[in-house]
């Protein structure tokens, strides 16, 4: 347990804390709506979630929110599911997002990098030209107010430049991304509807161009409610017949005109990963997203003009949608289109480097993957201005914060953050006044009542409980689409502890008020009463340079038993003989616990994932219940179907 930890990896130093955006807004806080002045974060937090009306009034406040209409209260309802935020406000999202070219014309909104490494900027100017025009142009469709507006596109300027006019004309926005495949978009398009498709004619990645031509006449065929689809020649070819030229709506010289909406009025539409069913479709609102994302990315990430945000993501992915939130801020967005390992592992260093990243996110498996194939990065690039790296998906390992501090720089910034696709945004991580201890998150965020609790609804600390928040947080959604009475929205985090959002996570709150995650609770490990993360298990189990990623399950028996295989796909050039199967069984042993060695260890040819890169563990372990394989998982969800079928296959011998 990392509760233990005693002396921190990296700690701020006086000038550092004293720059922070946070230390400047306590102090502001304290002065004019009486938060208290000393006591530092933890004093903050304690006031943000005590104080929740006067904090989000004071966030508002400090990040001068452009409210239309001015809403008297902060909090009408307060329930869970259902809190009522702003009552009457009326305001535009992109709006917001667009304001730094008022002051910032001539500087890059957008830099945008494709697998040539090379940026290529989009100013503010030209950005919000652009945005103009099509916004202009989807109200010349019809698109009004609450019409769904869909995306299947790259990590492109486009598909900003998209999400920002269906925003300015209060349309909603949903995208994904042209690596899925038609199922798999159709399983979350066709649930909303939308009027109109912005598309490419294809992608590239890892070096070879990807047709998509094919997909699209698909999903042309299969949305009957599109009244029109725009396309993008990324790879070049002509307009599909009937489809509208991007160039075409883009090029008018016109101001944005933004319909000011309520405040809980629809954003946009994020996806579930759908491993088990139909994919939500989780609606956040403008209001919700803006206060949210200026409270993480001005607050908790330190980011402002003059600073340049990269984040790995894909725009079927909420990352996405959080970093295009980077302009709220007056922040540079960079925008990479390609593999995140092509030509070679260093990739993603390549493209902070060359656009003068401020914050870096990746992932936390492109860090381990980092460190086993040997990169330096400090030594192969200059990453001076790399301020921070932050790491989302899964868990960052205890492992993985060495090597980031080791390897870039010691006095780095290492924000591990989790969050989720149910509220776009963290729960827990950044805090550029804390200090960062290996393995742990460094806080809850501000306004975000986190807490542990036990079965029985008990808060522990140092101790694992499931992640629930006990107070409604501004993005939380305002319903998911197709649930008229609400009840699957309700099902999916109010059902454990009524009134109380339960995620899904196991964590631990530490004494001193970090956090630590464990993996998902609906796929922990119970043995003899003893509960454990999969994460600490892949932890412990990868640092193993012959293990190139694992899966482990529990699986009940009829006969009351339970059965926990470790499922290991190795690096190239080694076997699973008996020394190496000895190897993982003691690692387990002696750094976690005996009593979760596996039972079993079996090779496998790869470990699937969600089309968002998450392990997918409930959908192998129903499949070793016997649960045949298209009620176990939502096909269309998966990365890699072929290595479900090995699961079956496995699954059918062992009956």
């Amino acid at each position: 347990m990392t509760t233990a930890n005693l002396t921190p990896l990296w700690r701020p130093d006086a000038d550092r804390i004293a720059r922070a955006q946070i230390t400047r807004f306590q102090a502001w806080a304290a002065e004019h709506h009486g938060a208290p002045s000393e006591g530092g974060y933890a004093a903050l937090h304690r006031w943000s979630v005590d104080e929740l009306d006067t904090f989000w009034k004071a966030v508002a406040e400090w990040f001068d929110v452009r409210f239309a209409t001015p809403s008297t209260r902060v909090l009408g309802n307060r329930s869970m599911p259902g809190a009522e935020w702003f009552p009457g406000a009326t305001l535009n999202y992109a709006e917001h997002a667009l304001r730094a070219a008022a002051t910032h014309a001539d500087e890059p909104a957008l830099l945008a990098v494709d697998e040539s490494h090379e940026p290529r900027p989009v100013t503010w100017a030209e950005l919000r030209r652009q945005v103009g025009s099509l916004a202009a142009e989807l109200r010349a469709l019809g698109v009004r107010p609450g019409d769904r507006v869909s995306g299947y596109l790259p990590n492109i300027p486009q598909a900003v430049v998209a999400l920002l006019a269906t925003a300015a004309v209060g349309g909603v926005w949903t995208s994904c991304a042209p690596d899925f495949g038609a199922r798999s978009v159709l399983d979350r398009f066709q649930q909303v509807e939308p009027v109109v498709l912005f598309t490419v004619d294809g992608y590239r990645y890892g070096g070879k161009e990807h047709d998509r031509r094919e997909t699209v006449a698909e999903l042309r065929r299969e949305l009957p409610t599109l009244r029109a689809v725009v396309h993008i020649p990324l790879l070049g070819s002509e307009a599909p017949e009937g489809a509208l030229d991007w160039s075409a709506l883009t090029s008018a010289d016109t101001e944005p005109v933004f319909e000011q909406v309520p405040f809980d009025h629809p954003l946009w539409v994020l996806y579930s990963s759908g491993t088990t069913g139909l994919p939500k479709a989780i609606v956040q609102s403008q209001g919700g997203i803006l206060v949210e994302h200026l409270k993480q990315l001005g607050l908790h990430c330190d980011l402002g003009p003059g600073d340049r945000l990269f984040w790995y993501t894909s725009t079927g992915w909420m990352m996405w949608n959080f970093l295009v939130s980077g302009l709220l801020t007056g922040t540079t967005i960079v925008l990479y289109d390609g593999s995140p390992g092509h030509p070679d592992t260093g990739a993603q260093w390549r493209v902070a480097e060359r656009t003068g990243a401020t914050l870096f996110g990746t992932s936390a498996a492109y860090v381990m993957a980092c460190r086993k194939a040997g990169v330096h990065p400090a030594r192969e690039y200059d990453l001076s201005r790399v301020q921070c790296v932050a790491t989302t998906g899964s868990p960052l390992p205890p492992d993985g914060f060495s090597w980031l501090h080791d390897e870039v720089r010691d006095d780095l910034w290492i924000a591990s953050v989790s969050g989720g696709t149910d509220v776009c945004s963290c729960f827990a991580g950044a805090v550029p006044t804390l200090p960062v201890y290996i393995g742990e998150l460094q806080a809850p965020g501000l306004g975000t009542d986190l807490q542990s609790w036990d079965p029985s609804g008990n808060p522990v600390v140092d101790e694992v409980g499931e992640l629930v928040v006990t107070r409604p947080m501004p993005s939380m959604p305002i319903r998911f689409w197709n649930d008229p009475d609400g009840s699957r929205y309700h099902n999916s985090y109010f059902d454990m502890y009524p009134g109380v959002w339960r995620h899904g996570d196991w964590i631990t709150l530490t004494s001193r008020g970090s956090v630590i995650i464990h993996g998902r609770s609906d796929s922990t490990l119970n043995r003899q009463g003893v509960r454990m993360g999969s994460a600490d298990i892949y932890e412990a189990v990868e640092r193993l340079p012959e293990i190139k990623e694992s899966l482990v399950i529990g699986v009940e028996q009829p006969d009351g038993g339970y059965w926990m295989p470790l499922f290991v796909h190795l690096a190239p050039g080694a076997v699973l003989d008996d020394t190496l199967l000895n190897r993982i069984k003691q690692t387990i042993r002696e750094q976690l616990s005996p009593r979760h060695v596996p039972d079993e260890i079996i090779e496998v040819p790869g470990v699937p994932h969600t089309l968002t890169g998450k392990r997918i563990e409930v959908p192998v372990k129903r499949l070793m219940q016997g649960t045949p394989l298209e009620k176990a998982v939502n096909p269309g969800s998966i990365d890699n179907l072929d290595l479900l079928h090995f699961y079956e296959d496995l699954a059918r011998k062992r009956s």
